[in-house]
């Protein structure tokens, strides 16, 4: 590759990929609003009135969002070293599959599936967390749950058993008379009394049934602050080892290493910290 194909390339690359730069923050920006239009279309589209109404208006709209969408995705491929894992990584398929509602609708009649893949453009919103400066308390986060993750599954594993146990009790108690045709669906009253939900699809009629359903809406209170219990400790706890190496997670910015596709580097880095490539092209 020549020394101007590698300028060009890193420079979009540093446009696309990062939010440190005046340019990496107005492409964000604008990526942004073009995400919430296209997010807000979409909803009114959705309204009878405006869809009869605009319907040239929302077509034309959409084709020019989509094409936007199309060049950045492919853009994104050009300039990283490594497309495959761009291609198959979480955002990689979300931002192909926000491309794909308008070129399907030529081939598929209809717009019941095309709305269901249309939404998956809200989660492109998440790309805002580019231009914060808060990188390393996210991280901290996803540490926290990552460390929480046994606990959870055994207290859902838990749940899951007092779950059965309390479904099945309830068809036996409450019976086909009393809409608790089955222990499948018993259980599914269970989990949505224990979560507090309460559809009221279903209500006990006996006493028994009435009692077992208030133990089971109390022990429900108690079970919505497990979780929450579990990532805060998990969280307080990789606060404070990040305040005994303050050398942890401090001053991360956007940069994003073309080669390899990590992100999370300190201020001051010249090379990636996983494979050891330039970030910054002097």
């Amino acid at each position: 590759m020549s020394n101007k194909s590698y300028k060009w390339k890193h420079k979009l690359h540093e446009i696309i990929y990062e939010a440190d730069t005046k340019a990496g923050k107005l492409f964000d920006v604008v990526l942004l609003i073009i995400i919430v239009l296209s997010v807000l279309l979409a909803m009114l589209e959705s309204v009878e009135h405006f869809s009869n109404k605009y319907a040239l208006f929302f077509d034309y709209t959409e084709w020019v969002i989509t094409i936007l969408f199309s060049l950045e995705y492919l853009a994104r491929i050009l300039v990283v070293n490594k497309p495959i894992k761009y291609i198959t990584s979480f955002y990689g398929i979300i931002d192909l599959l926000a491309t794909l509602p308008k070129y399907i609708s030529i081939l598929v009649s209809g717009t019941q599936v095309l709305v269901v893949l249309r939404a998956l453009r809200l989660l492109r919103v998440f790309r805002i967390l580019k231009l914060a400066h808060y990188l390393g308390a996210s991280n901290h986060l996803i540490k926290a749950i990552k460390n929480s993750k046994a606990k959870i599954a055994v207290f859902l594993y838990a749940v899951i058993i007092i779950s059965i146990i309390f479904g099945t009790l309830m068809y036996v108690v409450e019976g086909e008379e009393n809409g608790f045709t089955s222990i499948p669906k018993s259980i599914y009253w269970c989990i949505v009394t224990l979560t507090t939900v309460g559809f009221g699809d279903i209500t006990p009629i006996t006493p028994i049934g009435q009692f077992i359903a208030s133990a089971i809406m109390v022990l429900g209170y108690g079970i919505i602050a497990v979780p929450t219990g579990i990532v805060s400790a998990e969280y307080i706890k990789s606060d404070k080892d990040n305040f005994n190496n303050t050398d942890n997670d401090i001053n991360l910015n956007s940069q994003h290493c073309s080669n390899c596709s990590v992100n999370n580097h300190s201020d001051d880095a010249k090379f990636c910290y996983k494979c050891g490539s330039k970030l910054h092209y002097e």
